[in-house]
């Protein structure tokens, strides 16, 4: 089978290579993928900044179903349509694991990372991390449930009330979900990016986020002050990965608010503002990927209809047309691409 592969680490270093069609272990399954998708750390991979265990197969957003099962499966058959988490292993013994807090484990693989992923016609996932799709979504919807579960694992991490003022730095895929993830829960949710962000913003509106703002064009203070008396954001969930945002964030948050760090930056080393968080004692919270608790409710949201996926799919390309994904995605065109495989 082909399959879309880092081979080695730095910039590029990406290209279709022809791979044997593997089978499932013991407690494994088979996917056959029908959607995945780009995540940004998967661009972040591509230009060298985001270590993987090259080589190996990127995609660790994806649906598909099961064409083969491994000896100890007993909780899905053939046919059955599923989404996983990115879990391939753990050492199941640290405290984290004996927690469910596998996003933390030293010893974690994850695939599309260390384990091969879902740029391929099929892939092996263990049982423990394989979700049944519910009656209402789709495979397109059900590509996108990983970085969903991010958000919801981020947003339940942060404290709010009903008709509390959120604010979403960064208009991207994860702003996005973030944006419908709080509103879902009752927020008032105000979602910010720039002039050339225009379209991601027009997509805010259209899910029905309370305000989308370009803060090259309006004052993004002006606004919360005027929803808060004064006082500022509850909560601000920084999404964008830059280091201008973060620094924003942390000024429009009241006292005694929260800031949620999403985005992944570029380079670790970042100028952050401590005295606003000493003077105005902001809760600061840091959420890295997601848990297996975060994948049910998700998977309902996209059910419900609560988060609308599909709506933010704008481009649709096979694995060989990397090149023109990755131009989409850099141009600010695309919101939300997805690959599909190939014979």
């Amino acid at each position: 089978m082909k399959a879309l592969v880092k081979k080695e680490l730095g910039f590029g270093n990406l290209e279709i290579q022809e791979k044997e069609i593997p089978a499932p272990g013991k407690d494994q399954v088979k996917i056959k993928v029908k959607y995945a998708g780009i995540c940004g750390s998967d661009i972040h991979t591509y230009e060298g900044h985001y270590k993987v265990a090259a080589p190996v197969t990127l995609g660790h957003e994806f649906s598909g179903e099961i064409v083969d099962i491994g000896e100890g499966v007993t909780e899905f058959t053939l046919g059955d349509r599923v989404t996983s988490e990115t879990t391939f292993s753990i050492c199941g013994e640290c405290r984290y694991c004996l927690n469910g807090d596998y996003n933390l484990c030293n010893y974690r693989k994850g695939l599309g990372t260390q384990q091969d992923g879902g740029f391929a016609k099929y892939l092996i996932a263990r049982k423990e991390s394989i979700h049944h799709l519910p009656e209402n979504v789709d495979f397109q919807s059900a590509a996108m449930t990983e970085p969903l579960a991010c958000t919801y694992h981020a947003v339940a991490k942060t404290e709010f009330k009903i008709g509390d003022v959120v604010v979403v730095i960064g208009p991207g895929p994860i702003g996005l979900f973030t944006a419908q993830v709080a509103k879902s829960l009752g927020a008032v949710v105000i979602i910010t990016g720039l002039s050339n962000d225009k379209i991601r913003l027009q997509k805010a509106e259209e899910l029905g986020i309370d305000y989308a703002v370009d803060t090259q064009i309006q004052n993004i203070k002006d606004l919360i002050n005027y929803l808060t008396d004064g006082y500022g954001a509850d909560v601000a969930f920084e999404c964008s990965g830059a280091a201008p945002a973060a620094r924003q964030a942390l000024d429009l948050l009241r006292k005694k608010g929260q800031y949620g760090q999403v985005g992944i930056f570029s380079r670790p080393e970042v100028d952050f503002d401590l005295e606003k968080i000493i003077q105005k004692e902001i809760r600061v919270v840091g959420s890295r990927s997601q848990r297996p608790a975060d994948w049910e409710p998700s998977l309902s949201l996209l059910n419900s209809g609560s988060v609308n996926a599909k709506a933010m799919i704008t481009h649709q390309f096979d694995i060989t047309q990397w090149d023109e994904a990755y131009e989409a995605i850099k141009s600010g065109d695309a919101i939300k691409v997805l690959l599909t495989p190939i014979d």
